[in-house]
């Protein structure tokens, strides 16, 4: 069984899947809005996420890391929103990130059990 390197501990090998909370008001908005804008600098691969409220986009980014190794979402750098608002300076390298099918089940689990 693997594990989230550095997030919450779990992926979910085991039928036991549990998300911190930056990680559920992803799935949350990815849920209603289909796809957010993600971008990295050159020199790292970290994505970061300016449009996720309460969260710096470098915690954001953190979090989207922890979903896509989890495989509850799939971040593209080679399909960037076009008319995306917001950009960061120096994040030169603009991508996006929606739900997979994965991604989609625990939100429809959320949806009808609730969040404890």
């Amino acid at each position: 069984m693997s594990k989230c390197n550095g997030c919450c501990g779990s992926c979910g090998g085991c039928g036991e899947l549990v998300l911190a909370p930056e990680e559920v008001a992803i799935l949350q908005l990815l849920a209603q809005v289909a796809f957010l804008p993600v971008m990295r600098s050159v020199a790292s691969s970290d994505p970061v996420c300016p449009d996720i409220d309460g969260q710096t986009p470098e915690q954001a980014g953190l979090a989207l890391q922890c979903l896509e190794k989890r495989g509850l979402i799939c971040i593209d750098f080679d399909r960037p929103l076009s008319g995306s608002s917001k950009a960061l300076a120096g994040y030169p390298i603009n991508g996006s990130c929606g739900l997979t099918a994965k991604g989609q089940q625990v939100i429809d689990l959320i949806e009808i059990h609730g969040i404890s």
